[in-house]
């Protein structure tokens, strides 16, 4: 019967015709058949099973073998013994591996054949223990599945006692190898079926055996906490979760998060796997598990390892959360808004402490837009409530991993400790290209100057393959000798700071050259000390002509003449200093509208004679106001001595203003921005026509006229005599606090325009004034007298106001409340000389003539369509954010709207580059044309040292990726997330910086 069969299946008739044959020969098999008979039978069914070349060879045998084990029971139980079934499971059978799923069917098919008969029990003792060798070896889903359906089946196969224990920890393990590498749905899903049947058989074994489950659940932990770089367990073992019984959550977490021998890098690396498995499909009371574990380490304070887990997760959670708001309001259900609603409140909270990041913040503010916002007391009274305090002093930050130079093409700085300020300032700087280019194209081999190394730097953070360069040996050679290491500092004072130290040191080595001309320029190192010595002498010999002028004179360098006046004898003096940076203090609500000089006897008194309001008073505060003693703080220069090259104390303007005739009126637009409220959003333009607003020097603020030689009430005016190539703005947003002695952060938004026309007022004659007050001079008709005492060799002065377009090239934005905490970072883009519109000057010029005498900015002057046209074309080109190591692209729009999204996150420092027809700098341009649209060539020692260290990353990146491919980290390692150097300083602002302020001190700074 054997052999008809096997040439039955074999042939090629119809397979109609097979059918009816093979259903005679099933019939058959309830005729005798002698013991050999049977045995060849059983041979052809099962090599037809398991090694049939179709489904329809197979199925016949599986038919024919059902039949004849039913009617020959004991020939069949003699055929599927011990021995056959050993050889099926540890050698195959044939050509078929014994790892082949249709060996495990066959086998579980031929049990259900033989339930009956006494030798079965042999067999059942047999696969308990090669059940537990199969999942030992880690067999693949598909296989486990398979078992997990025999032994379901068959529970007298599973292992007992002792080696159940055993064997459902390997099964644990085995899951953790689970991988699906397929994308296809239909594969997922078989995937989602196979994990199922193997987590359900430990459901089951857990149920029979209590004693499994702990030693089950403690494999788990003991995989989603492994270290080992070479292994990430399956996401597959979050089916186990859900068979875990509730009521074990309490004294389970306590045993985790109490037990010393848990490290803590073990526990941030289960928790953040936890979080990860959120994704599985089938991921039941996962979340239940991870907020109770998140409780239970907050009970027992180990507050590290959840800002771990924050930082490192943070990053997945933020870009679900708008689509999480949008799904939970297209539910429209009371308990999904009650939700909502609480989402918001947090992630308010989360913007307030974690602040200075927009560009992560932006589609979730557009998202919860229509919800309440709460009130900062209740944000801080939430803050306080679940603070987490770090019991360490090194945070990681994940910040370089987010975004990478491989998509914008610049290079991030690492925060080495509250250091954001330098970082920030140091990215404007290098983003101002022809200043860029200028350091980049000195000369300054052998050198040791702070000038060679800004110069290094820059070439690093234009020419390095890393993502992020650490700045360590220029922070130590420009920081402040005051600037305390590690805590927050003023990013306005250092950049005062570094432009007067770069000057200074430039003016030493030209005197040093001019007496010693073998030495090349730069070539001598020069320290505080000796920059402080020499300032004085050096700077009793100004440097008028272009040639003589230092880099930081032709790139930042301007000129303000004050003009005094007395108003009781009419004399005059005057005086023009240079400056780097012009201080803007903000007006008070009404000197936006009413700028404009009236007359003395009608203007209101000043409080305090004050010459500068810093800031707007509250209804129960002193205002905070500008004078001697107060000048320090006002400004941010915090009691030290003034920057040389920063605007003198008299610069400062003034909050009313008065003149005695008509021509000298200041108009201005009233047509500003209005806030919801109907009040007026000032604009930088607002800010410099009150800096040169004429005011009047009454009370306590007398001027002392040496023709009176007595007190007099005296008008101060100012005017930009000399514009720079580069304009740098501070908004003086730090107020003395008179009453509680504490520096205030004013939060005012300030309308940024992208072109800003600079008012200045060149005089083409007074070469005989020197640059001190030097003229005293007594008369009663200034149109006429002044003049004439003035005449110099029958020359006149010939005063040519013109309007100097500049385009905004850097922002950088302090994000916090307080001048002692908070965050900086920066945007900015490129603008070069040779990008100018002379079309646009010779507008801007054409205007300038055309304007009265005293005409400041204004903004219904054609250049506002200018600006509009040119701000519609900045929309698309490239704006960068720099937050520290975080570099990403932004736009125009993101760096308007920045305070009025964000409150806490405010302009403080302004960058605008000149517009000129040609570029006035050609005279320091290298004549081989090499760098003319580009930055110049390295000096060989700066390529061959970036050379070096580009390699030296290389070979980091490839012993990294050896380490995670072939090393075990050890569990008792402290873990830190790949990609960061263990040497690494924080990327955050520190414990100092706290969270933008915001009173707590406890709370240690986290960026996300």
């Amino acid at each position: 019967m054997d052999k008809i069969l096997e040439g039955l299946v074999s042939s090629s008739h119809p397979l109609s015709l097979k059918r009816v044959i093979v259903r005679k020969v099933v019939e058959s098999a309830e005729n005798w058949l002698d013991e050999a008979q049977c045995e060849a039978m059983f041979d052809l069914t099962t090599r037809l099973i398991l090694e049939g070349q179709d489904p329809f060879q197979r199925q016949v045998g599986h038919q024919v073998l059902e039949a004849y084990a039913r009617y020959h029971r004991p020939e069949f139980e003699s055929f599927f013994n011990k021995t056959f079934v050993l050889g099926l499971l540890q050698q195959g059978y044939h050509s078929l591996d014994r790892k082949d799923v249709a060996i495990l069917d066959y086998i579980h098919n031929g049990l259900k054949l033989i339930m009956s008969c006494p030798s079965v029990l042999d067999l059942f003792s047999l696969l308990q223990v090669e059940v537990l060798r199969m999942v030992c070896e880690r067999p693949e889903p598909q296989l486990c599945a398979r078992l997990s359906d025999l032994l379901t089946d068959f529970v007298q196969c599973i292992p007992k006692g002792k080696l159940s224990i055993t064997f459902c920890q390997q099964l644990v393990r085995t899951i953790g190898h689970f991988q699906c590498v397929s994308t296809q749905e239909k594969e997922l899903r078989e995937y989602v079926s196979q994990v199922t049947k193997v987590s359900n058989l430990l459901q089951n074994i857990w149920k029979a055996e209590p004693s499994t489950l702990l030693p089950s659940l403690q494999e788990v932990f003991a995989s989603i906490s492994s270290t080992d770089a070479s292994f990430e367990p399956s996401v597959a073992l979050a089916s186990l979760v859900q068979h875990i019984p509730l009521q074990m959550i309490t004294v389970l977490i306590r045993s985790l998060t109490t037990d010393p021998n848990v490290k803590d890098a073990s526990m941030t690396q289960a928790l953040c796997r936890m979080i990860d498995w959120l994704s599985w499909p089938l991921a039941q009371h996962v979340d239940t598990w991870v907020i109770a574990l998140l409780k239970g380490l907050a009970a027992v304070q180990k507050f590290t390892i959840l800002i771990d887990v924050t930082l490192l997760k943070i990053e997945l959670v933020v870009p679900h959360v708008v689509n999480l708001v949008h799904a939970f309001r297209s539910d429209a259900l009371p308990s999904s808004t009650a939700f909502l609603v609480q989402l918001t409140e947090l992630i308010h909270c989360m913007m307030y402490h974690y602040s200075g990041f927009p560009d992560l913040y932006e589609p979730i503010l557009e998202a919860i837009k229509d919800f309440p916002k709460p009130s900062e007391e209740k944000i801080k009274l939430i803050l306080n409530q679940s603070a987490w305090t770090s019991q360490s002093n090194s945070l990681a930050s994940c910040l370089s991993r987010l975004s990478g130079k491989s998509e914008t093409g610049k290079t991030g700085l690492i925060n080495l400790g509250n250091t954001c300020y330098m970082n920030s300032v140091i990215q404007a700087l290098f983003m101002a290209t022809d200043f860029r280019r200028q350091v980049l194209s000195l000369n300054l081999n052998g050198c040791n100057s702070l000038m060679k190394k800004l110069q290094h730097l820059f070439a690093f953070l234009a020419h390095t393959q890393r993502e992020a360069y650490a700045p360590r040996i220029f922070f130590e050679a420009s920081r402040p000798p005051w600037f305390t290491p590690r805590s927050q500092q003023d990013c306005s004072e250092y950049l005062r700071f570094l432009l007067d130290r770069l000057h200074e040191e430039e003016k030493i080595l030209k005197i040093q050259s001019s007496h010693k001309p073998s030495e090349s320029l730069g070539c001598i190192e020069t320290s505080l000390q000796e920059v402080a010595s020499k300032a004085a002498v050096l700077t009793e010999t100004p440097y008028t002509s272009d040639g003589e002028k230092t880099l930081i004179e032709k790139m930042f360098g301007g000129k303000l003449r004050t003009h005094i006046c007395c108003l009781n004898c009419r004399s005059t003096s005057q005086k023009v200093e240079a400056f780097t940076d012009l201080s803007l203090a903000f007006c008070p609500s009404s000197s936006v509208e009413n700028l404009y000089f009236q007359d003395p006897a009608s203007s209101p008194s000043m409080q305090d004679g004050g010459i500068m309001q810093a800031s707007l008073p509250g209804p129960s505060e002193e205002p905070g106001v500008y004078n001697s003693a107060a000048a320090a703080l006002v400004c941010d220069l915090a009691g030290n001595e003034r920057m040389v090259g920063s605007p003198p104390e008299e610069f400062c303007c003034a909050e009313n203003t008065s003149a005695p005739n008509e021509s000298s009126k200041i108009f201005v637009n009233k047509d500003v921005p209005q806030k919801p409220g109907g009040e007026t959003t000032p604009s930088v333009t607002d800010l410099l026509n009150y800096f040169l607003a004429p005011e009047i020097l009454t009370g306590d603020n007398q001027y002392y006229c040496e023709n009176c030689a007595s007190l007099q009430n005296a008008e101060k005016t100012m005017q930009i005599t000399e514009e720079p190539e580069y304009l740098i703005l501070t908004l003086l947003r730090f107020s003395y606090d008179q009453k509680y002695h504490v520096r205030r952060k004013i939060l005012d938004n300030v309308s940024l325009p992208l072109v800003l026309e600079l008012p200045v007022k060149r005089t083409t004659s007074f070469s005989s004034l020197s640059e001190s007050w030097s003229i005293d001079v007594d008369f009663t008709d200034i149109s006429e007298n002044l003049a004439k005492k003035l005449k110099s060799s029958g020359t006149e002065e010939a005063c040519c106001p013109k309007l100097v377009p500049y385009l905004l090239s850097s922002v950088v934005v302090h994000s916090g409340v307080s001048s002692e905490s908070g965050h900086y970072y920066s945007y900015a883009r490129n603008i070069t000389g040779t990008e100018s519109s002379y079309q646009m000057c010779h507008q801007s010029e054409t205007l300038a003539l055309a304007s009265s005498q005293s005409h400041l900015l204004a903004r219904d002057s054609p250049t506002t369509v200018m600006e509009q046209d040119l701000e519609n074309k900045e929309m698309s080109k490239e704006w960068f954010l720099f937050n520290d190591s975080r570099v990403t692209f932004t736009s125009f729009q993101s760096v308007q709207k920045i305070t009025s999204r964000f409150p806490k996150d405010t302009a403080y420092v302004l960058l605008y580059k000149k517009q000129n027809s040609t570029n006035g700098l050609s005279g320091n341009k290298s004549t081989s044309g090499l760098w003319v649209n580009g930055d110049p060539p390295l000096q060989k020692e700066l390529m061959d040292a970036i050379t070096k260290d580009n390699k030296l990353y290389l070979q980091e990146q490839e012993l990294n990726a050896r380490a995670r491919a072939l090393q075990a980290a050890s569990a008792s390692c402290s873990f830190r997330p790949n990609g960061f150097d263990d040497n690494d300083p924080p990327g955050s602002c520190g414990p100092t910086g706290g969270g933008g302020g915001g009173g707590f001190n406890t709370v240690s700074r986290l960026v996300f």
